[in-house]
């Protein structure tokens, strides 16, 4: 069996996550028992929600425990397998975590999923046609809503989950409004993701000013609104929300390093008979086939097209994951690791 490199987390941050969380290990790989997989990964995903896993305290999901691997999504090449719904040589999806190998339970539900060869990069099975597709269909399908003709936004505009939620808001005939950080990031929406408008948040960086922006670049008010970031992005959209306007909360990513977010003006929500809800993806399996199935169709077609951010090799996961906390990066961050 192989050696393993893995990455774990050595202590909780206090404030800004560092790369003095994390502390790189070399293990054994343990041989296989029946039912299970070695897979060696290719990619390792990157995430926000990784932030609020690293803190200790109530929230959807369990604390990353110390001393164990961080969690994360992977995409590689089945190695050995003693399961007999999985081969060697088969490509598949999972949660194996910062580790170049983990050994999985073939038949616990949900935990690896073998995917098709063809068009559709290895990459994109943990981006635009992974969790973050799902995620922004799921928002914006199941929570938004939106009719043709309808105007809505995304915060974080230009990653993973922005992305993907520009091109199948497009497709239902809406038009798309993003906020970004940055000329560069702002000219990448309206250039190749068909974005109709973004906004730069580092030019608007009070409610009032982001509320003027907002409203020149929704001059119908906005009917739908996808939340990543939360804080004064979230008080200008209510400002500018139309009655029944509805809000996907994703993400809060502005009060990951623990400072609170409260809202301005939540009496807008009432006045405005608002549906704000948040969500978890994870506990919506029974849909992902269906959403996996249109993110895959609008790649083949060119429709989206993401771009991707790619750092090498396990060792530089801690640095690439604070740069992207920090939004360094550009579209889908990745690590590879073969």
């Amino acid at each position: 069996m192989p050696r393993n490199t893995q990455i774990v987390l050595d202590n909780r941050p206090q404030g800004a996550a560092t790369e003095g969380n994390f502390r790189l290990i070399a293990t054994d790989t343990p041989p296989l028992t029946d039912g299970q997989v070695l897979v060696r990964h290719h990619y390792l995903s990157l995430d926000p929600y990784m932030r609020g896993r690293m803190n200790e305290g109530k929230s959807y999901a369990a604390c990353q425990p110390l001393g164990e691997v961080m969690i994360g999504g992977t995409v590689g090449e089945v190695v050995e397998s003693r399961h007999p719904r999985f081969a060697a040589g088969d490509k598949v999806v999972g949660m194996g975590g910062w580790q170049e190998y983990s050994v999985v339970d073939g038949n616990a539900p949900g935990l690896l999923r073998k995917v098709e060869g063809g068009p559709v990069p290895l990459s994109y099975y943990l981006g635009a046609v992974g969790m973050p597709g799902v995620t922004a269909w799921y928002g914006l399908t199941q929570i938004i809503a939106p009719k043709a003709g309808e105007t809505v936004t995304v915060s974080a505009a230009t990653g993973a989950v922005g992305s993907a939620f520009a091109a199948l808001a497009k497709a239902r005939g809406c038009r798309v409004v993003g906020v970004a950080g940055g000329p560069q990031k702002c000219r990448y929406a309206t250039e190749e993701l068909g974005f109709d408008a973004c906004i730069d948040h580092r030019l608007h960086t009070d409610v009032k000013s982001m509320s003027r922006a907002l409203k020149d670049a929704c001059p119908d008010g906005i009917d739908g609104h996808f939340e990543n970031v939360g804080g004064t992005i979230l008080d200008a959209v209510l400002l500018r929300a139309n009655a029944f306007a509805r809000v996907a909360l994703c993400g809060m990513i502005a009060g990951y390093d623990g400072a609170p977010l409260p809202l301005q003006n939540p009496a807008l929500m009432l006045i405005n008979r608002m549906r704000v809800e948040g969500f978890i993806v994870s506990e919506h399996m029974q849909l992902w086939p269906q959403a996996l199935q249109e993110l895959a169709a609008l790649v083949v077609a060119g429709t989206l097209h993401p771009r991707e951010s790619i750092a090498q090799g396990l060792a530089s996961a801690p640095a690439a994951f604070i740069g992207l906390l920090h939004g360094k990066n550009m579209g889908k961050q990745l690590v590879k690791l073969i």
